[in-house]
């Protein structure tokens, strides 16, 4: 378990990174990411959904980020796996820019998320290395928003490079970018 202090010395607004059980926290963890990603209800619906079956399949496991017993942030991943939907929209993006290789023995990052009152001090980058840290795969991939962000900055200086832009998601309005690292990630 990680801690990052309060306020110098141990406070009750420590943060704690550790395993979540995100079956059981779907909910929490879905408030956080709707928070930080501006997502509707029916958005959320949907999600709660996609997130339990993911975290059926083999390998997957999540990471939270709490103080004082409230989720402030998570990430959650799993080997990737090219019959998976996203994979499936990817790969021909990647295919294109001789990059498709990328999707085998790698580690996905499906979500990572931190609630906006937490961002910029570091959670974000300690969720992504404690998940990744655990992989067995020599790599790492991912996919975020196609624009100039504080989360494209953050993966950057983790190593991650752009593998593919401008792929279109069904019924996502803007365009991602797929990243992919080698693993370790950097550290600072």
């Amino acid at each position: 378990m990680l801690r990052f202090p309060g306020h110098g010395r141990s406070q009750p607004d420590d943060i704690v990174i550790g395993p979540l059980d995100l079956p059981g926290h779907v909910d929490e963890a879905l408030a956080v990411q709707a928070v930080a990603f501006g997502l509707g209800p029916d958005e959320v619906a949907v999600r709660r959904q996609i997130v339990l079956r993911h975290m059926t399949f083999p390998g997957a496991r999540a990471f939270g980020a709490t103080t004082r017993g409230r989720l402030v942030g998570f990430v959650y991943g799993m080997p990737n796996d090219r019959t998976h939907w996203w994979s499936t929209v990817v790969e021909p993006y990647l295919r294109a820019r001789g990059h498709d290789d990328w999707l085998d023995d790698s580690f996905v990052i499906t979500e990572l998320h931190v609630h906006p009152r937490h961002q910029k001090l570091g959670i974000g980058r300690a969720l992504i290395t404690t998940i990744t840290d655990g992989a067995e795969q020599p790599r790492s991939i991912l996919s975020a928003i196609d624009t100039e962000s504080p989360a494209r900055r953050l993966y950057r200086s983790l190593g991650y490079q752009d593998l593919a832009r401008q792929v279109h998601f069904p019924s996502a309005p803007k365009p991602y970018a797929v990243m992919g690292a080698p693993l370790p990630l950097l550290r600072r």
